[in-house]
Formats: C-alpha cells, sequence, structure tokens
C-alpha cells in the first residue's frame, strides 16, 4: 500500500482464489525494464495467471546504506506493473516477513488455493543457499530460474543447483510447473535484459554530480517566478 496512493492488489488476508501466480520478490532500488522483462517472460512461459512483485521492506542480505525508502520503491516497481497481469504489493511490510521463506509460508496459508512460483534470477541461484531456511522455500513452492548476464554457468553448478539436481525439470515442462507438487524447479533459456538497478543508481548518482550546485540567490529568482 501507498501512503494516500490506491489500496495494495493483494488481500493482506488472502483469499479463496484458484490461480497460478509467479512470485517475483526483491529491492526494486528502484525497478527497472529488466524487472518488467523477466515478469513477461515468466507468465507466458510458466502459463501463470499473475505475476507479484513483492517489494522487500528491507533485504536482510543487502545493506541499507544507499536503499531507497520502501514507498519510492514500491511506487517504481507500480510504474513497470500494468495492475492487472503483474501487480506491485508491499505485502511483505503488511505482513511484518523480511526473509523469503517467512513470506511464502504466510502466504500459502493465506492464499490456500493458490498455486505459487518462486521467480529468481541466476544470480539470485547462486546465493540460494545462503538465504535463511532456503530449504523450506523449495518444499514451500516451485522454483523457476530466469538467466541473468554473467551468472548462468556459475548458478547452474552452485551449491543449490548441485543440492536440487534431483528436483530439476526440463524447460519443456514450464508449463506444467506450477502444478507439480515441490521441490521442482527449471531453469527457463530466454533473451537477458542488460538493465540493472546498481547501474542505473550509478548514473543518477554521476548525472547529480554534473549538475551545477544552485546557489541561494538563483533559487530565491527561481521561486518568484
Amino acid at each position: 500500500m501507498t501512503r494516500g496512493g490506491p489500496r495494495d492488489p493483494v488481500p493482506r488476508f488472502g483469499d479463496r482464489r484458484r490461480t497460478r501466480i509467479g512470485l517475483l520478490g526483491g529491492s526494486f532500488n528502484p525497478a527497472h525494464a529488466g524487472h518488467r522483462h523477466i515478469a513477461l517472460i515468466a507468465r507466458r512461459r510458466l502459463r501463470l495467471h499473475q505475476i507479484w512483485l513483492l517489494v522487500s521492506p528491507q533485504n536482510p542480505l543487502k545493506s541499507a546504506s544507499g536503499m531507497g525508502l520502501f514507498y519510492e520503491r514500491l511506487r517504481s516497481a507500480q510504474a513497470i506493473a500494468d495492475g492487472r497481469r503483474i501487480v506491485a504489493t508491499g505485502i511483505e511490510a503488511a505482513l511484518g516477513t523480511r526473509f523469503t521463506a517467512d513470506t511464502v509460508r504466510k502466504l500459502r496459508r493465506r492464499f490456500s488455493r493458490v498455486r505459487f512460483v518462486w521467480l529468481i534470477g541466476a544470480d539470485n541461484l547462486r546465493q540460494l543457499a545462503e538465504w535463511r531456511q532456503w530449504t523450506q522455500i523449495t518444499r514451500d513452492a516451485t522454483l523457476a530460474v530466469l538467466p541473468r548476464p554473467g551468472y548462468n554457468y556459475a548458478a547452474l553448478r552452485g551449491a543449490a543447483a548441485i543440492r536440487l539436481a534431483h528436483a530439476r525439470r526440463p524447460a519443456r515442462q514450464a508449463p506444467i510447473l506450477a502444478s507439480r507438487p515441490a521441490p521442482a524447479w527449471t531453469f527457463i533459456p530466454a533473451a537477458q535484459h542488460s538493465a540493472s538497478a546498481t547501474a542505473i543508481r550509478q548514473e543518477a548518482k554521476e548525472h547529480s554530480h554534473r549538475q551545477k550546485p544552485v546557489t541561494a540567490r538563483a533559487a530565491r529568482r527561481l521561486a518568484a517566478d
């Protein structure tokens, strides 16, 4: 939910919908075209009814330094969503969860008839074994891995991929992944998008440094116009 904005599209206390939903979590600091690219591919290839962009109040694996305000990041996610097939939600803040395992567990309880697929990029698969209760996540939801430039090879040979080798399904089974019992996961080969939140923040920082400072006199003149 945004302050003074529209109601969150995901009901906090759940509902009885029977749908297939992809969960794309992240800081979205900021959200960008690469996130939308992944969401569109996942919805089409996995035959999902909806993608939820779960904006994290504070990613426990990332520093709070340089992290945008939660509501600013939520608004940036809303800007790339269409509000129907792809929706941005702050439900993690409402649930009071910080860790993916807790979020997925609570969502399963509140949306007991939904088939959830957790969506992650190859960069996150590479470090998945470092996540809190990561094996519980794979038991609570099926997992779809999307390619990320420079990470795919290492991710598919990393600790989590090796541990879950028995549960890997071929990409051709992606359309039925949501209906399979967990643990089950697949890697979805697809065109890759080069957008990076880190690069966007750095570019914005460099741009602000290039701007000439506004003097007090100039500021008063602008205010008077």
